[in-house]
Order: structure tokens, then sequence, then C-alpha cells
């Protein structure tokens, strides 16, 4: 088993385990887009493979191309609801490669982070995929914040982020000349780039090593395979069965799932535990107007607050040149709602129902109350904004994109920031591994954590 893997058998009888942690390029494909295709000997109407993952984002692609890698030999596919991959979280994130300074030192999370970020860059670099290590400063404006920026930076130092340096005012303006602070940490490390454009070359990596991909494919069940009276090999051999919306059906030995904002529920339609809940939050970002682009270099972060696991609104340039700011952490009704009325009475019941929100909004419901205030009025975010650019008006932004977060909460109001294995006995709970929760900074830590998913599918399933 995999070195800091906790399995824990509950009195329901079902193994749970988990570990500390969290545009479109060509890459091949017309358009940056795919459509159900698939690599090797394999065609898109195959109905049964070895290994099937469930979720086509960034750790279900890069865990896909780690596990083909590994195993050439077994037949995998992928399964995505959507027609084209890596469109929620992936491709709603603000696109920073992290450096790790903000977790916990020895975490898994930390050494994941400080490990991912190195291959992240290893690997665009081996594929031509455009990155920019603009670095980034960390930046106390107050200065009750300096013990704060103290700690973190020990903090990073230990988990072994190299570059770091603490830097005064004058250095600050070095850095970012239209920047004020009293104390920031500077973080060269830290770059940008488009994670879609990541997992599309994933993706390529996975079909070319003969992996299959099956877009338009929604789960709504996965059961043991009744045995047929021809008692016929598929159903001996490939003993899962995975239904969609629409009827089809896909056969497997063993199940992977990185199912993102709905890992609760397909756990559960699996016959797992549905706990801990996923709760969506979603991030509006502000858009800096192209003319005022040059009042932001790098990434300009505040000083974090350790009771949320938002790391706050900060200044985030892109890869288009662009500059976003936010992004704000309210409660989506709706798992996949990136609009401030997009609803959806099934997952607001849910929410109420199931997780823990009430309970969690009972203790920080001051600072819920400041996140929907800022979500409605533009001016006071820009209010905020100028604390560290005090040249920003409420002119020279603009309404921009935004994402949602599936944020796994436990029924006491906890926010569970570890990464989360999640299993079961018995015939299909034996042959099913669930990652249950994935947080910031899973993009950056993909590669690190797809490695880590490799060694306990092959332990598990013993492969």
């Amino acid at each position: 088993m995999v070195p800091a893997l906790r399995y824990l058998v509950g009195a329901c009888g079902r193994a749970r385990g988990s570990f500390a942690g969290g545009s479109p390029g060509a890459c091949g494909f017309a358009s940056g887009r795919l459509r159900p295709l698939c690599g090797g000997s394999r065609s898109a109407c195959t109905s049964s493979f070895d290994i099937v993952i469930v979720g086509g984002g960034i750790v279900g692609l890069a865990s896909a191309r780690a596990l083909i890698l590994r195993h050439p030999s077994l037949s995998i596919g992928v399964l995505e609801k959507e027609k084209d991959l890596a469109v929620h979280q992936t491709g709603h994130n603000s696109g920073v490669i992290h450096s790790g300074i903000y977790y916990k030192p020895e975490s898994l999370k930390a050494k994941l982070c400080v490990q991912g970020a190195a291959l992240l860059y290893e690997y665009c670099q081996q594929k031509g995929i455009s990155y920019k290590q603009c670095g980034k400063l960390i930046v106390a404006v107050e200065q009750e914040e300096i013990p704060r920026l103290q700690s973190l930076y020990e903090k990073g130092l230990q988990n072994g982020v190299q570059g770091l340096r603490l830097i005064q005012q004058e250095d600050i303006k070095k850095k970012e000349p239209y920047c004020r602070g009293l104390m920031a940490i500077d973080c060269p490390h830290t770059g940008i780039v488009d994670y879609r454009q990541v997992a599309l070359s994933f993706a390529q990596d996975f079909q070319e090593a003969g992996g299959s991909v099956l877009t338009n494919f929604e789960v709504k069940d996965i059961e043991m395979a009744k045995e047929s009276p021809s008692r016929s090999i598929d159903g001996m051999q490939y003993p899962i069965v995975i239904k969609n919306t629409k009827g089809e059906e896909i056969r497997c030995q063993y199940v992977v799932t990185c199912a993102g904002l709905y890992s609760d529920r397909i756990s559960e339609l699996s016959g797992c535990t549905p706990d801990p809940r996923i709760v969506p939050f979603r991030g509006d970002y502000l858009l800096l107007k192209p003319e005022k682009c040059y009042l932001v270099k790098g990434n300009i972060y505040p000083v974090p607050d350790s009771r949320f696991p938002f790391l706050g609104v900060h200044f985030t340039p892109r890869m288009d040149g662009s500059i976003w700011l936010g992004p704000n952490a309210v409660l989506a009704f709706k798992r996949e709602g990136y609009r401030p009325f997009d609803f959806s009475a099934t997952d607001v019941m849910d929410i109420i129902i199931n997780s823990g929100l009430i309970k969690l909004a009972s203790q920080h419901f001051s600072y819920g109350v400041t996140e929907m205030y800022k979500a409605c009025f533009l001016g006071a975010t820009v209010k905020y904004l100028q604390k560290f650019i005090p040249e920003i008006t409420i002119s020279d932004i603009l309404r921009g994109p935004a994402g949602v977060r599936a944020q796994a909460l436990d029924r006491d109001g906890n926010l569970v920031e570890d990464f989360v294995f999640d299993a079961g006995v018995g015939d299909i709970g034996n042959r099913i591994l669930h990652v249950r929760n994935a947080p910031s900074p899973a993009a950056t830590s993909s590669i690190a954590i797809s490695g880590m998913i490799a060694d306990e599918v092959q332990q598990r399933f013993e492969l």
C-alpha cells in the first residue's frame, strides 16, 4: 500500500482511505476538441476494458495516462459526460502553477505540489506547451499581516520551495512597480499555463499509447454484471457494468473515478458512502481592461487566512496577456452553476439536507456575507484590490468568467482539505477506487497525483 495512505473500515463495512493533500490548445486535435475516439487497436464501439476511469478532467486524464504507460498491455478507457474533455474545473481555473508554499510541512499535499510543479514544467517543455514562470508576490499590506507572512515564509522553506525571499517595500516596487505593500514573499517558481491544453495533451498521450476516450457518456449506474444464461465470457472476465443515461453500457474489470463536482454521487452509485459531500463554491473573476494591464507583471496574492482553503482575491496574468482579478468564493446553487442565477433544486436540497453547510455557515457567517456582498457590488471588490494597486478604479475593470470549485464538506461543517480515496467491500467494492476529493492545487500536482493513483491501483487491484 502507498506510504501515508490510511484505510479505515467503519461500522457500515465500507473501507475508506485518505491522504493529506489538493484556452484550448490543439495538442493534435482539431480545434482542441475531442469526440468519442480511441487509440491503438481499440475502437470507439468497444464495450469492455480492463480499467475504466470515470471523469475526463485533468486528474482523470493524468491518471489514465500514468496507468497506460505503466501497463501498456491493459485496455483502459476514459468516460466523460460532456462532449469535450476538461471543460469544468480544469477549464475554469486561474491557470496558476503553484509553488507549494501554502501547505502544512511534511504533508502529502505539500510534497505533491512541489514535486508536481517540477514535473509539470518538465512536461510542458517536452511537449512544447507554452507557459510562463512569471513568479508571485504574496504581499502584506497591513502591519498585523506581517507575522502571518513570516510564518508562511518559514512554511515554504520547510516544504522545499525554491528561491523564496522575504522582501521589503523597495524590492516590491522593483518587481511590481504599481503594487504597494509593507513586506512580501517573492516566489520566483510560480508560473502560469493553460491547464486545459495540458489536459488535452495528457489525453493525446493516452490515446497514442492505445487508450480509449468516450465522450457524451454520462454515468447513471455502476453495478455487478448479472450472469447471463449462457454464462458469457464477458460477464465473467468483465464483471462490472457501467451504464449511461442513454441506456448504453460499458463492461470492465476495475473502475477508478475522478468525477470532481460529482465525486460523491458517483461513489454513491456504486454502493459506497456519499460522505464527504461536495458543496460547489463559485469563484467570480474580474478582468482588467487591456489598456490597464501594464499595472500587473506577475501574480500578486494577499496573505491568506488560514481558516479558509481559499487564497483570497488575487491578480493573475494569463497566457493570452489578459489579467484576471479574483476569485471570490460564494455558494453556487448548481454544481456547474457558472452564472449567479444558475439554479438546481436537486443540488440545493442536497446541499442543505445532506452536507454540513448549515454548520459551516454558522461558523463563518461574517466571511460568507462579505463574499456575497463583494460578488454583488463591484465597488467593494475594487476597494479591496486598491489595497494592493491604488491606481485601479472601477472604470478599469470588467466582469469576467467564473469557475466552480468542488469543495468536500463533512457533516460537521468542516472543509475537507485532504485527498480522499474511497472504496468498499464485497464484489463491487473491491474493484473500485474513488478519488473523492482532489482540492487545489490538484492541477499543479496532477502528474504527481497520477503517479500515486497508479501506485494505489496497482497495489489494490494486484495488476
